[in-house]
């Protein structure tokens, strides 16, 4: 019965509570197992023992169905309590109800204690002028005792003199098995060529002649192992004999004796050492994106004045100047400082691409429009760079064209030297301006091709088609010296690191590979859906590990990209910046970038007529 269920019961005051008769003819055996839990003894006829040792016998209770009926006939019913630890009914007197529920009030368990009695000082305060506490110490306290250290000093000659010999600690005894290690051969083996085989597992209870029933199974367990599979199923089922003569011959004796020689003689053995490697240490550990920069965040400047969409931009060597191209027919060049637009030729015509001559001392433009290429004078630089200039170009105006029939040209410009394809006829045409001089190079294309690239110190030609990049050397009767292998569905766009080894390519559905040409002709690394459309443009930068792409989605990523001179050592690859700003027009986004050359400045030129910098 609960402590409550005594609160709550009104006429409990007004009960007569009878005394429990302790007039007994026989007292019951008291339990003196201690501390010992009941719950040992809750499969046991018994309960525990009595003093002289007798076991006490568990008494027969009612169900608690019939308990509760019982009770609701006994008036008594709610002052009777069972004491598990003796197994026998508690009637509470009078006199433990109120002290019960005197503990649940909060008061004392006596009604006769007086919680609040006056306190008592028991110390003599008089003639007392300071408190114990701050009694100051004495001088005996400060001075070592003289007698005590006559009595070391004493010891320290008995010890060096060695009539006083210390216990040395007692060495533990070298225990060993009587029958010999079976824990395993690995101590004895230590060192040595020859691993000693396993020993055969012991017979046990169940192997036994004669064993217990409770390892005899059932005739229905027999039937069971039929079911299971025969890896599972057990090798030996346990029968009782009367006698050892009674027993057969063991059908498998023969055929495990056989299995046990082929394992002694055939098995090979290996000693393996387990080494226990936290999973989390072989993770790559990411650098703190504080430690990688200076690297492009905000926009800080935006080039405003074309009037459709900006498809390409190329910066000037010294990083002064920026020119762009347009659909709306015009090339511009920017001054990067201040945003003024200092040259605009109106060509009439969509503009493909730009690009800047990379020698600073010929400051002109090729310009990639319909069938034709373009070169301009920008007009900047000193005179002697404007009568180099003339001479080059022999006019004012100086127009490169192919002369057969083509749908489009890409080109890329490098020193005086400039190449572009015709996608129908799939030929690779290579102008010498100094020389007015045309060729077309003897390449095999397996396909349209879509972008090319110098190598920035070799005389390396890459050329990427819809599928693979293939890299010839221009020197070398134009021999293929490697083909890339992307996986890709359409490449877009590629990009060369300045150390030449490593090559960036972007795709028409949002994935950029990384190549490492030393390591093998497949990505090193593939990072996927950085961008939900297609890429339009990647791009390194010359000196900082810098490299980012832009795509279709109006966004550009920024990325770290460290190329180790170490060649044991792989390239590290983090993402840095997500670049947004520009708007889509026409379902298209970005649709070029470059870096600045010596500035970790980004420019990106998008749909929207607009080219943006973005600054640290």
């Amino acid at each position: 019965m609960s402590p409550e269920k005594i609160i709550s019961d009104d006429d409990d005051d007004n009960h007569s509570v009878e005394e429990s008769d302790s007039s007994e003819d026989e007292v019951a055996p008291r339990n003196t197992i201690g501390d010992v839990p009941l719950e040992f003894y809750k499969d046991e006829e018994h309960i525990g023992y009595e003093i002289t040792g007798k076991k006490i016998k568990k008494k027969e209770r009612e169900d608690q169905l019939a308990r509760y009926l019982a009770s609701a006939d006994d008036k008594k019913a709610w002052r009777k309590i069972i004491d598990e630890y003796n197994d026998e009914e508690v009637e509470l007197t009078k006199d433990e109800i109120k002290m019960i529920r005197r503990i649940l009030k909060g008061k004392t368990p006596h009604a006769e204690v007086d919680p609040y009695a006056p306190y008592v000082d028991w110390f003599d305060w008089e003639d007392k002028i300071h408190p114990l506490s701050n009694a100051p110490d004495p001088k005996r306290r400060f001075i070592p005792s003289k007698w005590e250290g006559k009595k070391i000093l004493k010891l320290v000659r008995a010890i060096r003199e060695g009539r006083i010999q210390l216990d040395k600690p007692k060495e533990e005894p070298k225990l060993s098995l009587l029958w010999g290690d079976d824990s395993g051969s690995s101590g004895k083996s230590r060192g040595l060529a020859y691993i000693p085989p396993p020993k055969p597992k012991l017979p046990g209870h169940e192997e036994s002649y004669n064993p217990s029933l409770e390892y005899i199974p059932t005739q229905e367990e027999i039937n069971s192992y039929q079911l299971m599979y025969e890896e599972d199923r057990p090798k030996f089922i346990p029968r009782r004999y009367t006698s050892l003569r009674s027993v057969p011959a063991y059908v498998n004796a023969l055929k495990e004796c056989f299995n046990r020689n082929l394992d002694l003689y055939l098995c090979p053995r290996v000693r393996k050492k387990r080494i226990n490697v936290d999973p989390e240490s072989l993770k790559p550990k990411r650098p703190n994106l504080k430690d990688l920069k200076p690297y492009p965040v905000a926009c800080y400047i935006e080039y405003k004045g074309h009037n459709d969409a900006v498809t390409s931009i190329s910066t000037e060597s010294s990083g002064q100047w920026i020119a762009s191209g347009s659909t709306d027919g015009t090339v511009r060049v920017w001054e990067v400082a201040t945003s003024r637009c200092i040259r605009v030729w109106d060509i009439g015509v969509a503009i493909r691409q730009v690009a800047w001559n990379p020698l600073p001392q010929l400051p002109i433009l090729a310009v990639s429009v319909a069938h034709n290429v373009l070169i301009l004078d920008t007009g900047l630089g000193s005179e002697e760079e404007q009568q180099r200039i003339k001479e080059l170009l022999l006019l004012e105006k100086a127009t490169l064209a192919d002369q057969s029939a083509c749908s489009g040209c890409c080109f890329l410009f490098f020193c005086i030297f400039l190449t572009f394809f015709l996608r129908e006829s799939r030929a690779i045409l290579v102008h010498q301006l100094s020389k007015k001089f045309s060729q077309s190079l003897p390449f095999k294309l397996h396909g349209l091709p879509v972008c090319s690239a110098f190598h920035p110190s070799r005389s390396f030609f890459f050329i990427a088609t819809k599928k693979e990049v293939r890299v010839y050397n221009l020197q070398k009767k134009q021999a293929l010296v490697k083909k890339l292998e992307t996986g890709l569905r359409e490449i877009s766009c590629i990009a060369i690191h300045p150390g030449g080894d490593n090559v960036i390519v972007g795709s028409k559905e949002g994935k950029l590979c990384w190549f490492d040409m030393d390591l093998r002709s497949t990505p090193y690394k593939s990072l996927k859906c950085h961008h939900p459309k297609d890429i339009t443009s990647v791009a390194f930068h010359r000196s900082y590990p810098l490299f980012a792409s832009c795509s279709e989605d109006n966004t550009a990523y920024v990325f770290h990209g460290m190329v180790y001179s170490d060649l044991n050592q792989d390239p590290l690859i983090v993402p840095l910046q997500v670049l947004r700003g520009h708007s889509s027009l026409k379902a298209k986004g970005v649709l070029d970038c470059k870096f600045h050359p010596r500035q970790p400045w980004l420019f990106t030129a998008g749909a929207d007529s607009i080219i943006k910098l973005y600054c640290h």
